[in-house]
């Protein structure tokens, strides 16, 4: 199937999850993640949910890795050029809901793309090459683009992967790993 295909399907998919079902996906991915050897990664960015869409509750994931005494980098997102600038997520900055139901810092501090080590990205759906199907304004595929080349970069999706994604291009960015409940 195609992007457009696979976000329709995958949205509705998503939506249609009761919230005792992504309770129980959302444990499974947790588990998965407490397992991750974080030692090698210092700044670590993560996505924050849009609760409207049923993302996955990150803060969870965020609670964890402020335990290990990780950074934790969020972004806001430029509209007008489809990128995102990364900011620290401290215990002092204040969030505020964009018009796209997206959590954004108001008060952080801006850091530089370069210093981050790990990514966790939000998807619809993902294949077998771990090639990512998201909302289709090409923010991520950006960001990671702009990251250094050694960062890992984790998929956290509720559904298994899909053989193939059939119209993947050269600006698609193929993530390291896909953390989906087993």
């Amino acid at each position: 199937m195609k992007k457009k295909e696979l976000r329709k399907v995958y949205k509705l998919k998503r939506k249609n999850l009761s919230d005792t079902e992504i309770a129980n996906l959302e444990q499974n991915i947790y588990a998965q993640v407490s397992k991750i050897d974080f030692s090698n990664y210092k700044n670590i960015h993560i996505f924050l949910p849009i609760e409207k869409l049923n993302e996955i509750n990150t803060y969870p994931i965020i609670g964890f890795l402020r335990k290990q005494k990780k950074t934790i980098i969020i972004s806001k997102s430029d509209f007008k050029t489809n990128t995102l600038q990364h900011f620290i997520f401290d215990k002092s900055t204040t969030l505020e809901i964009n018009t796209y139901g997206i959590p954004e810092p108001m008060n952080a501090q801006q850091i530089d793309v370069k210093k981050i080590d790990m990514v966790f990205v939000p998807l619809l759906i993902s294949d077998q090459q771990n090639y990512r199907v998201g909302y289709g304004k090409g923010f991520y595929d950006r960001f990671l683009s702009e990251c250094k080349k050694e960062v890992v970069s984790i998929g956290l999706n509720f559904f298994q992967p899909i053989d193939n994604i059939s119209d993947c291009n050269q600006y698609d960015i193929p993530l390291n790993h896909i953390i989906v409940p087993k």
